[in-house]
């Protein structure tokens, strides 16, 4: 077992005895009823060109305002419970799934800070138990075994910036839940190195995650008694009716992989820089399996706030006529110019195509999103005319030449990409993968116009204004 010591130390696995009863009750709880409610969804995503219908089904459920890429897919949470926020949930009992998911994480969140501090995966050798901080205080306290997280030991022996690094790389801000019932797959991949058998998830990293931040997954295997044990005489290797989380060395098929257990209720925290050294993939049991994987998301542009940030930057280059209210631009320096134009291609393909291609799914949950997108593309439209403007001044004579030129090679290329992505995206819509799903989750590619619809001050396909200029910068060549 020397290779597990060296190879595997970071992987940290907790038996569902560990965890309180309550907890458990309340998780299981919610996942059922978010089962019941129809609230898992397969991801349309895209990889290496081509459209997948996942063979899991997922629902990100998280900080109000965050969202989650990943295979060129960004989902956008379910806002769990969260002080400040006014969230109207569809249903009582999906309040209650929220919550039980929020109370998980706080509960692993403590769980992680421990595992770490028992590594000393940062610098300091004396620590006591950390603070627990704001709200995790009142439920987790309670629910973490007496005495190991209590209010009176301060974390004055943890140096200031070790105890925000052990905070930042712990405090999950969303959980990413997953259910498969292996017995409806069609078929299932093989694991290909170690013969682990039945995959439901092939080996990978988890992308988009803040740098050496904890993985926490609570496993939840709808076991019947049947499973306790399958009645294959135990072959070489794993017993195919549990459920197992594999491990291996990245780029490394030569030291053995590791495939371990998880029964009803287990968890296991992936610590450190253990995502990036790692490659895991999960191998699938016989009985359905929720999981709830928490993570700490990179979201360094991926929030609300961020995007609103972002358009209300781009559209200080826009004013108003006080008399005649006519628009015009402020500056139309090659730089500024760009600018806008990027916010504008990252506010259309980054969240508002990504947002209708998903379907209705969150209204199942909560309207809480319609509002923020609403006010999107209001932003986003106001920048369509941003884009009309920039094409009826470099249209215009008056413009030194360099000057003139330099803008419009610039804007051309962010129009061509932006004309390349429209395209992809109407594809995306339309994909064989895309025709597949339900009525209600069946992508909606939005926004979308026709070239009669006035009120749009230019047309959804770029073409003609490309090639237009296109022109101009040969003819001042």
């Amino acid at each position: 077992m020397g290779q597990w010591k060296t190879k595997y130390s970071k992987l940290i696995i907790r038996k569902s005895d560990t965890v309180p009863e309550e907890l458990h009750q309340m998780v299981q709880e919610g996942f059922l009823t978010l089962q019941k409610h129809d609230c898992f969804f397969q991801d349309l995503v895209r990889i290496k060109g081509k459209d997948f219908v996942t063979p899991v089904s997922r629902i990100l459920i998280g900080n109000p305002g965050c969202t989650y890429k990943y295979l060129n897919t960004r989902l956008f949470t379910v806002p769990w419970p969260t002080k400040g926020y006014d969230i109207k949930y569809c249903s009582p009992q999906i309040h209650d799934a929220c919550k039980a998911l929020i109370r998980l994480n706080d509960y692993l969140h403590i769980e992680a800070v421990k595992a770490l501090q028992g590594q000393n995966l940062f610098e300091t050798k004396e620590i006591k138990d950390t603070t627990v901080i704001d709200r995790e205080q009142n439920f987790a306290t309670s629910l973490t075994e007496k005495g190991s997280v209590s209010k009176d030991q301060s974390s004055c022996c943890v140096p200031e910036d070790d105890y925000i690094s052990l905070k930042n790389r712990t405090s999950y801000n969303l959980t990413l839940l997953n259910y498969m019932d292996p017995l409806q797959m069609l078929y299932l991949k093989q694991e290909p190195y170690f013969g682990m058998g039945n995959m439901a998830v092939s080996w990978h990293h988890d992308e988009n995650l803040v740098e050496r931040s904890t993985v926490a997954v609570y496993s939840y295997s709808c076991e019947g008694s049947a499973v306790a044990e399958s009645n294959e005489q135990k072959l070489k290797g794993r017993d195919p009716a549990v459920w197992h989380v594999g491990l291996k060395v990245a780029w490394d098929i030569e030291t053995p992989g590791l495939a371990i257990p998880l029964h009803q209720g287990d968890f296991y925290l992936m610590l450190d820089d253990l995502n990036m050294t790692h490659q895991h993939c999960v191998l699938a049991g016989f009985s359905p399996r929720f999981s709830s994987t928490h993570r700490v998301a990179d979201c360094s542009r991926g929030t609300l706030e961020y995007i609103i940030g972002q358009c209300e930057l781009a559209l200080q280059n826009l004013q108003t006529d006080s008399d005649s209210m006519a628009l015009s631009l402020k500056s139309l320096e090659t730089a500024v110019v760009k600018q806008v134009e990027e916010i504008h291609n990252e506010v259309e393909f980054e969240w508002l195509r990504q947002f209708w291609f998903q379907g209705k799914r969150y209204l199942k949950f909560t309207d809480w999103w319609l509002k923020p997108m609403a006010k999107l593309e209001e932003f986003w439209r106001k920048m369509e005319i941003m884009t009309s403007l920039v094409l009826s001044e470099v249209g215009k004579e008056e413009q030194i030449k360099e000057q003139r030129n330099e803008t419009i090679s610039c804007f051309l290329l962010v129009l061509t990409e932006r004309q390349r992505l429209r395209k992809e995206w109407t594809a995306r819509c339309q994909s064989e993968a895309a025709e597949s799903l339900p009525e209600d989750q069946k992508p909606e590619c939005r926004p979308f116009w026709t070239d009669d619809e006035c009120d749009m001050p230019l047309p959804y396909d770029l073409e003609e204004v490309i090639a237009n200029l296109q022109n101009l910068v040969q003819w001042v060549e």
